[in-house]
């Protein structure tokens, strides 16, 4: 089978090696300058799909699962240190609150987050421990899946192309994984932008994610190692790409700060914004017509489902598998 994928970010990656792995001689197309470039170049890359329970349909820990494991096994550097979320004394409804909505966390108390997070000591009375959960450097890991794309299974990759669209006559199945691109084709897609930044500290060390409990912006952060940590992320109704507004990082170092004052010396070492693809119910899916496929809409959730939908994908062209959980327009039940 040839396939053309269209598009390198985590979404075109993981359907290239899902595709391969059946034996298909795969392409990959895309418009930046090297894979990883778009969405994902931003991306807080953790995988913690019952975190994700508390504001997701259950269908999106189902897609984690799956997804965290296949990232165990396809890079490497991927920490399974557990997630922490905790809050202020004001926000402890909050937590919660965040705790009804989910499942397979631990409370603990201050002593125990210290005897996790040494430099939280003292620091919160209360929090919740995901310990199955994991988390990854987004850059880090497509680069080592684009590796072993070329390498170990030949596929092609041409970067600035200048025929990104969709359509491939020499192609037996296309898969359309431009992200927001799309919506010339999938006219239901939205944009929701995302803002990030990356601190440099050498008076903060944590080994896991933290989520941090706000009132108007939740935040996390994330470790990236030697001391830098990626904070994020503003979820805004629009399709602003690169644009990052001064409220936005107020927002954001407050609530690290609030985490610990030393964030507050911390050095700013990049600033990025890009915009994510979302359907109305904030839920991916698998569209198919034609010889075109259209893997699209993981909203905020790109490592944590991208892996699943591609593996569907694949499924979907060489066996014709349907998966009603995201190819079924109406999915109450799902």
């Amino acid at each position: 089978m040839r396939v053309r994928i269209v598009g390198a970010g985590v979404a075109g990656l993981t359907c290239a090696h899902a595709f391969a792995r059946r034996g298909a001689r795969v392409t990959l197309v895309d418009r930046n300058a090297g894979s990883g470039r778009g969405c994902s170049w931003y991306a807080g890359g953790m995988l913690a799909p019952w975190c994700e329970r508390e504001s997701a349909e259950p269908i999106i820990v189902d897609l984690g699962l799956e997804s965290q494991a296949y990232w165990r096994e396809a890079v490497p550097d991927v920490p399974n240190e557990g997630s922490l979320v905790l809050a202020q004394p004001r926000d402890l409804p909050d937590l919660r609150r965040f705790a009804r909505r989910t499942d397979h966390y631990e409370w603990l108390d201050g002593p125990a987050i210290a005897a996790l997070e040494p430099d939280l000591d003292g620091r919160f009375d209360q929090g919740l421990f995901f310990a199955s959960e994991s988390h990854l450097e987004p850059r880090k890991a497509l680069a080592a899946l684009t590796r072993r794309l070329t390498d170990e299974f030949g596929v092609e990759m041409t970067f600035e192309a200048e025929g990104f669209a969709a359509e491939a006559d020499d192609a037996d199945v296309v898969v359309d994984c431009r992200g927001l691109a799309a919506r010339d084709e999938l006219t239901d897609l939205r944009g929701v932008k995302g803002e990030m930044l990356v601190l440099y500290s050498t008076e903060v060390s944590l080994k896991r994610p933290v989520r941090m409990l706000h009132p108007r912006i939740p935040v996390y952060i994330v470790p990236r190692g030697d001391g830098h940590f990626m904070i994020g992320a503003t979820s805004i109704e629009n399709d602003e790409r690169g644009r990052v507004t001064g409220r936005s990082m107020l927002e954001l170092l407050g609530a690290v700060y609030a985490l610990h004052p030393a964030f507050g010396e911390a050095e700013i070492v990049e600033i990025g914004a890009d915009v994510r693809p979302a359907f109305p119910d904030n839920l991916p899916r698998l569209r198919r017509r034609g010889k075109t496929i259209y893997v699209n809409g993981l909203y905020r959730h790109g490592f944590l489902a991208a892996p699943a939908l591609a593996r569907r994908a694949a499924e979907l062209a060489f066996d014709g598998t349907h998966f009603p959980e995201v190819m079924d327009e109406d999915r109450r039940e799902w």
